[in-house]
């Protein structure tokens, strides 16, 4: 039955089929894990798509089959639908090409966990941390290489004019800021562990139904559960095929949101 949620669980060990699987190596003291591979798959599945397509774009040809025009929809909507509108015009060009990876990386991470005997790395709070870190990062580097560190710090620190008290609030404001800062990249990793951990749990408990109907001897009752459960799996994995999108979306859209404000303090 362990096998069955394997898509959520990161391991040194990586199993295949059912009792076949391969021992990953230590190399130099770190231990490889199937999240890892499952990553750099990732990373060269991007690779091998889209440096071919940007070559022809450089060149000024135009898209051409349902290939080209599918990856290049997703960067124009990110582009237009994500960048412009929260960095703003002149900022969102240079911050561009970090959504479009951001939200494609998630977006494999996500799908790799539909296909059998892989995973998704994004069910782990460590990838989603990994990731959420670089948001935070972003959020300050963007603001402090636009700004400058100590414009950009005075920028969270408001004015108050009030008597005697007004000092203290505005202090106590700036260290929430800063907090709230932290705590808007740790919504990010959780919202998104979450959100493909339970779905991938969801599924797997469903399958279990089968098992356990075929183990506790119903035999009457099997058929009827395994139909039940392989057609709810079917509908659910529509469903989590819809939620592997939304999510890469929503966490590069929050990204750039936060970087916006950052970026823009006075709206």
């Amino acid at each position: 039955m362990a096998n069955a949620f394997e898509h959520v669980q990161d391991s040194a060990d990586w199993h295949l089929f059912d009792g076949v699987s391969i021992h990953l190596p230590n190399l130099f003291g770190l231990q490889i894990t199937k999240f890892m591979l499952l990553e750099l798959l990732v990373a060269v599945l991007l690779i091998a798509i889209f440096v071919p397509l940007c070559r022809r774009a450089q060149k000024g040809d135009m898209p051409k089959g349902p290939w080209w025009n599918a990856f290049e929809s997703f960067l124009t909507f990110i582009r237009n639908e994500v960048a412009r509108p929260n960095l703003g015009e002149h900022e969102a060009d240079k911050y561009v090409p970090l959504l479009w990876t951001m939200f494609l990386f998630i977006l494999f991470c996500n799908l790799l966990g539909m296909i059998p005997f892989m995973g998704s790395p994004t069910a782990s709070i460590w990838v989603t941390g990994a990731m959420a870190v670089c948001s935070f990062v972003v959020m300050h580097g963007a603001a402090i290489a636009k700004m400058g560190g100590i414009h950009y710090l005075k920028s969270l620190w408001p004015h108050i004019d009030v008597p005697v008290a007004g000092p203290i609030i505005s202090f106590m404001i700036f260290v929430i800021e800063l907090f709230g800062t932290g705590i808007k990249a740790f919504v990010l990793a959780v919202r998104l562990f979450a959100n493909m951990f339970a779905g991938h749990m969801v599924l797997a408990t469903i399958l279990l139904f089968i098992l356990a109907v075929g183990e506790g001897g119903f035999t009457l009752l099997w058929p009827v559960v395994t139909i039940s459960s392989v057609l709810g799996v079917v509908a659910l994995s529509l469903l989590e095929l819809f939620v592997a999108f939304l999510q890469a979306y929503i966490f590069a859209f929050l990204t750039a949101l936060f970087m916006g404000m950052a970026l823009h303090p006075a709206h």
